[in-house]
């Protein structure tokens, strides 16, 4: 029976469900590790004038201090950014250094700039309060819109400007003069609100020094091990590669904000060379939101031309996207690489123009979040079409459709950087709209209204760039590597198999789905395909897991490494049978001869290939196969999602009704994973368009949403149940057929949440509500567009 496509139940819950997980604690704590804790900065911005240590110390229990003079003699270099933008004057963007423990500034609240090694917890918090920093506070600058004013505070006194880059993709003045011939032109200012990944499980790191090989091993909460163990070899730590190891064992969510190389990662190596035992540092919900990366934060201005039947002429975007106080490893290309290549989403629209300027702020730094740059285009995309739909007076399925690249267009190159290779976008949104039952829709509005609350529905219509690859393309864009996936496969003397991938799991069902591709190659039952990741010393290499890659470059390295093995089986097995492959079939786990009723079963030919005898001349024994797969091109996934809400209009306060989503994802390999991924990026889009959002004092620089009393998070009652239908065509361009579904409805759910609400409200004349829209942003929307109606 073929197993790709059935909805196996993860096999890996077992283990998370009774407790039996492996967590980076879990290891700490069996190995008696000591603790450490970090010194943050209280202050937004602040000179250090001095560190004293002398205090800490000689607590009890103290066996070590570092501060960031203490790396600066031992040679540990600063965290690196991996991926550095061109200005569009030709120039290189500004790129300061970002130490590990902060030296002579802070430059945010939560700045490292000292770490304690002690027997206990407590015992390291003590020796943190104990030590004496002397600060000399300085102006702040946390707000984005305001930045680059001239009379903005400097964020940094090592560079003249706030400005990081002025990055562009587009011809401008082709795209003015589209504008300015446009019989109408709809424009609207957004901000894509800072948000937090909040994980279940916290960022973790484990150091140990073993003093007789001179070896490291680090067990980091991690998404990606391998690139983590470059990035130390050449970058921090700088000790060659082959005495590092590094294991993420299993880790409790990523979402993209455990992609990158931290402070704490050197840190607890340092500390266990210094100390000679094991250093372990686990944040607490209250340091995470100071010491993980942000994301999103962007304030724009979209301006779209069309000609008065809906059709689009135009569009030009600004955006000026944070930064934050530092260059986390993928910052700069979030809000431009991965921002503007995928406009204009799904849409036939040749002249476009996007201008991003990456600002400097004394905020923690911003990187990648589910999605990455593809939300927040899809935010200003949808927005915009959903507000030129409601001025034109048009249906806002028609106008998208109308709009919508042709299927006979497909190959579809886009004006930018994609082509498109399949799919059908028009049948799609007429699928979303039977699916959306909109003849019912009258009905349900009454229902609300006899509630008293207010009905609003919200289109969203996205097409996601997934997959990241090939190498040659992202280098030439500025990565600083390669985004290929490593996969081998082992086949033991008794027919067992074990898998090794260079993909991460951290929530997404690897070890279920990824068994299931080997399983429908071989016939052997997936729960007994033994799936080994997160360890450099056990996997040859790996680039991780991020950017809906891991089906489409991970899986794909492994289909094809099974199809090796099978192959070399096949060759084993006709020798063994007196034939020739070609007359030799796998089915079921079992070798059949066609012509006869000869078979073998998977074991048996396992066996023989490790005892040789009566053996294929020139074949070396063993079953082991590795591939380096490199994709032939980013992946293409689309679809439309589709909200309804209720409002109170006397309180402002929203409930996400209805949630459906329309998907082509191409070919599903576990309809059951995939249905998780859309429900828990259902999740953190209604969180992120309704209530999450976080703030600084803008004169101060104190983090005012430092924890869930203050950072909303949904919970179940806020996420109605999750409606899938599926369309399926096929990718062409890796051997899987599959696309991606990890970041979808993060992806679409935000612009449909907020065009839902603007529906809701547009009679009352509301034109826009920011994210989030918490009850008292909608209410005051609602009171101030009643106060100016004339």
């Amino acid at each position: 029976m073929g197993q790709i496509g059935r909805p196996l139940r993860r096999k890996e819950d077992a283990r998370f469900l009774t407790g039996a997980g492996q967590y980076v604690a879990d290891a700490a704590a069996q190995l008696g590790a000591a603790h450490m804790r970090i010194l943050r900065s209280p202050h937004g911005a602040a000179l250090i004038r001095s560190i004293d240590t002398g205090a800490a110390r000689a607590l009890p229990g103290v066996l070590d201090v570092i501060t960031g003079a203490d790396l600066e003699k031992m040679g540990i270099g600063g965290l690196p950014c991996a991926w550095p933008v061109t200005s569009r004057d030709g120039s290189a963007m500004i790129h300061p250094p970002h130490p590990v423990l902060a030296v002579d500034r802070v430059l945010h609240v939560g700045d490292p700039l000292a770490a304690v090694v002690a027997e206990t917890e407590a015992q390291a918090d003590a020796a943190v309060e104990a030590i004496e920093v002397d600060y000399d506070p300085l102006p702040c600058q946390t707000d984005l819109a305001t930045a680059l004013d001239p009379e903005a505070a400097r964020v940094r006194s090592d560079i003249p400007t706030n400005r990081c880059f002025d990055w562009d993709l587009g011809d401008e003045a082709a795209v003015d003069a589209a504008l300015a011939a446009s019989p109408r032109v709809v424009t609207l200012d957004l901000i894509q609100n800072r948000v937090n990944a909040s994980p279940m499980e916290t960022r973790g790191t484990l150091g140990i020094y073993d003093r007789g090989h001179g070896d490291y091993t680090l067990w980091t909460s991690s998404q990606n091990p391998h690139s983590i163990r470059v990035t130390l070899s050449a970058a921090t730590l700088k000790v060659p590669e082959e005495k590092l190891r590094v294991i993420s064992p299993d880790v409790g969510g990523g979402f993209g904000m455990k992609i990158y190389h931290y402070s704490e990662e050197v840190l607890v190596l340092v500390a266990a060379k210094r100390t000679g035992r094991p250093v372990r540092w686990i944040a607490s919900r209250l340091e995470a939101f100071q010491a993980d990366t942000y994301a999103r934060d962007h304030v724009t201005t979209v301006s779209l031309g069309l000609e008065e039947d809906g059709r689009f002429r135009a569009m030009k975007v600004h955006t000026l996207a944070n930064m934050g106080a530092y260059l986390s490893t993928f910052a700069p290309s979030i809000p431009t690489f991965f921002y503007a290549n995928p406009f204009p989403g799904p849409y036939a629209l040749r002249d476009v123009y996007v201008h991003v300027e990456g600002v400097f702020t004394n905020t923690t730094p911003v990187d990648a979040y589910r999605g990455a740059g593809r939300p927040e285009a899809t935010y200003v995309m949808e927005r915009i079409v959903e507000t030129a739909a409601r001025e034109l007076g048009m249906d806002p399925f028609e106008i998208r459709r109308m709009n919508a690249i042709p299927p006979e267009a497909i190959p579809y190159r886009t004006p930018f950087l994609w082509t498109y290779d399949s799919g059908d976008l028009p049948a799609l949104m007429d699928l979303a709209r039977q699916a959306a039952d909109l003849d019912g829709y009258d009905a349900r509005r009454a229902a609300s209204a006899a509630k008293g609350l207010r009905r609003g529905m919200g289109v969203a219509f996205y097409m996601e760039a997934c997959g990241m690859g090939p190498s040659k393309l992202l280098i030439e864009a500025g990565l600083g590597g390669g985004q290929f996936e490593v996969a081998t496969v082992r086949v033991g003397p008794t027919g067992g198999i074990m898998v090794l991938t260079g993909s991460h799991s951290h929530g997404q069902g690897h070890e279920t789905a990824f068994a299931q591709i080997v399983a429908d190659k071989t016939g052997i039952d997936p729960a007994l395909i033994e799936i080994v990741h997160g360890d450099t010393a056990k996997v040859p290499y790996g680039v991780g897991t991020y950017g809906s890659r891991s089906l489409s470059v991970g899986g794909s390295a492994l289909a094809v490494t099974t199809e090796k093995v099978v192959a070399k089986m096949t060759r084993i097995a006709a020798h063994m049978l007196g034939t020739t492959p070609d007359e030799v079939d796998l089915a079921d786990g079992i070798f059949r001869m066609r012509s006869t009723n000869r078979s073998l079963t998977f074991a048996e030919v396992a066996g023989r290939a490790y005892a040789p005898v009566d053996y294929p001349p020139g074949m070396e024994p063993g079953i082991d196969e590795t591939t380096y797969y490199d994709p032939e091109a980013f992946t293409f996934p689309y679809g439309c999602h589709i909200v309804e809400v209720e409002i109170d209009a006397e309180t402002g306060t929203t409930k996400v009704d209805r949630y459906l989503a329309v998907d082509d994802f191409g070919r599903i390999v576990n309809p059951l994973i995939v249905e998780g991924q859309i429900h828990g990026g259902a999740a953190q889009a209604i969180g992120q368009a309704c209530m999450e959002v976080c703030r600084y004092d803008p004169e101060s620089g104190q983090l005012l949403t430092g924890s869930f009393m203050d950072y909303a998070m949904p919970r179940a009652t806020d996420v109605p149940p999750v409606e899938l239908v599926a369309m399926e065509t096929l990718c062409t361009t890796n051997p899987l057929g599959a696309k991606g579904c990890g970041e979808a409805s993060a992806i679409a759910g935000p612009a449909a949440v907020i065009n839902a609400i603007a529906d809701a409200l547009h009679d009352l004349g509301v034109r826009h509500v920011d994210m989030p829209a918490t009850p008292e942003r909608v209410w005051r929307a609602i009171v101030s567009a009643g106060l100016n109606r004339p």
